[in-house]
Protein backbone atom coordinates (compact mmCIF):
# COMPACT_ATOMS: atom_id res chain seq x y z
CA UNK A 1 0.00 0.00 0.00
CA UNK A 2 2.76 2.38 1.04
CA UNK A 3 4.84 1.42 -2.74
CA UNK A 4 1.62 2.63 -3.86
CA UNK A 5 1.42 5.71 -2.55
CA UNK A 6 4.95 6.56 -3.24
CA UNK A 7 4.52 5.38 -6.60
CA UNK A 8 1.34 7.80 -7.32
CA UNK A 9 3.30 10.57 -4.99
CA UNK A 10 6.44 10.12 -7.55
CA UNK A 11 4.02 10.13 -10.46
CA UNK A 12 2.52 13.25 -9.52
CA UNK A 13 5.74 15.38 -9.13
CA UNK A 14 7.07 14.06 -12.46
CA UNK A 15 4.02 15.57 -14.05
CA UNK A 16 4.66 18.75 -12.17
CA UNK A 17 8.23 19.04 -13.13
CA UNK A 18 8.11 18.14 -16.98
CA UNK A 19 9.11 21.68 -19.11
CA UNK A 20 5.94 23.25 -20.77
CA UNK A 21 5.00 23.27 -24.04
CA UNK A 22 5.76 26.05 -26.09
CA UNK A 23 2.91 27.02 -28.48
CA UNK A 24 3.69 29.15 -31.59
CA UNK A 25 0.97 31.23 -33.24
CA UNK A 26 1.57 30.89 -37.49
CA UNK A 27 -0.66 33.43 -39.34
CA UNK A 28 -1.70 31.48 -42.66
CA UNK A 29 -3.56 33.31 -45.21
CA UNK A 30 -6.21 31.25 -47.13
CA UNK A 31 -8.67 32.06 -49.27
CA UNK A 32 -12.45 31.97 -48.21
CA UNK A 33 -14.97 31.73 -50.72
CA UNK A 34 -17.26 34.93 -50.87
CA UNK A 35 -20.66 35.44 -51.84
CA UNK A 36 -20.59 37.91 -55.13
CA UNK A 37 -23.13 40.38 -54.94
CA UNK A 38 -23.50 42.33 -58.49
CA UNK A 39 -26.83 42.17 -60.19
CA UNK A 40 -26.44 40.44 -63.50
CA UNK A 41 -27.74 43.11 -66.10
CA UNK A 42 -31.08 42.44 -67.98
CA UNK A 43 -30.24 41.15 -71.77
CA UNK A 44 -31.10 43.29 -73.93
CA UNK A 45 -33.42 43.34 -76.78
CA UNK A 46 -31.72 42.95 -80.20
CA UNK A 47 -33.47 44.35 -83.53
CA UNK A 48 -33.11 41.48 -85.56
CA UNK A 49 -34.93 39.48 -83.23
CA UNK A 50 -37.78 41.73 -83.49
CA UNK A 51 -37.96 41.91 -87.47
CA UNK A 52 -41.80 39.66 -88.07
CA UNK A 53 -41.48 39.70 -91.25
CA UNK A 54 -38.68 39.61 -94.04
CA UNK A 55 -36.85 42.22 -93.74
CA UNK A 56 -34.98 44.12 -96.79
CA UNK A 57 -31.18 44.00 -97.26
CA UNK A 58 -31.32 47.48 -95.79
CA UNK A 59 -33.38 47.18 -92.84
CA UNK A 60 -31.47 44.05 -91.71
CA UNK A 61 -27.77 45.59 -92.35
CA UNK A 62 -29.24 48.38 -90.30
CA UNK A 63 -30.77 46.05 -87.43
CA UNK A 64 -27.38 44.38 -87.27
CA UNK A 65 -25.08 47.24 -87.09
CA UNK A 66 -27.37 48.18 -83.99
CA UNK A 67 -27.37 44.83 -82.55
CA UNK A 68 -23.41 45.02 -82.53
CA UNK A 69 -23.67 48.02 -80.81
CA UNK A 70 -26.10 46.51 -77.95
CA UNK A 71 -24.08 43.70 -77.88
CA UNK A 72 -20.83 45.15 -76.69
CA UNK A 73 -22.71 47.57 -74.02
CA UNK A 74 -24.06 44.07 -73.15
CA UNK A 75 -20.23 42.87 -72.77
CA UNK A 76 -18.94 45.74 -70.90
CA UNK A 77 -21.79 45.58 -68.24
CA UNK A 78 -21.34 41.65 -68.21
CA UNK A 79 -17.32 42.15 -67.40
CA UNK A 80 -17.57 45.15 -65.02
CA UNK A 81 -19.85 42.68 -63.31
CA UNK A 82 -16.89 39.76 -63.65
CA UNK A 83 -14.57 42.44 -62.41
CA UNK A 84 -16.62 43.44 -59.21
CA UNK A 85 -16.95 39.51 -58.54
CA UNK A 86 -13.17 38.62 -59.02
CA UNK A 87 -11.38 41.61 -57.22
CA UNK A 88 -9.89 40.76 -53.71
CA UNK A 89 -11.85 41.30 -50.66
CA UNK A 90 -10.40 44.42 -48.66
Amino acid sequence: MIAAALLAVAAFLAGHWTAPENTVTVQVKVPVPVECRVDVPDRPEMPTEQFTAQPTIDQFTQGAMAELERREGYEQQLRAALAACTEPVK
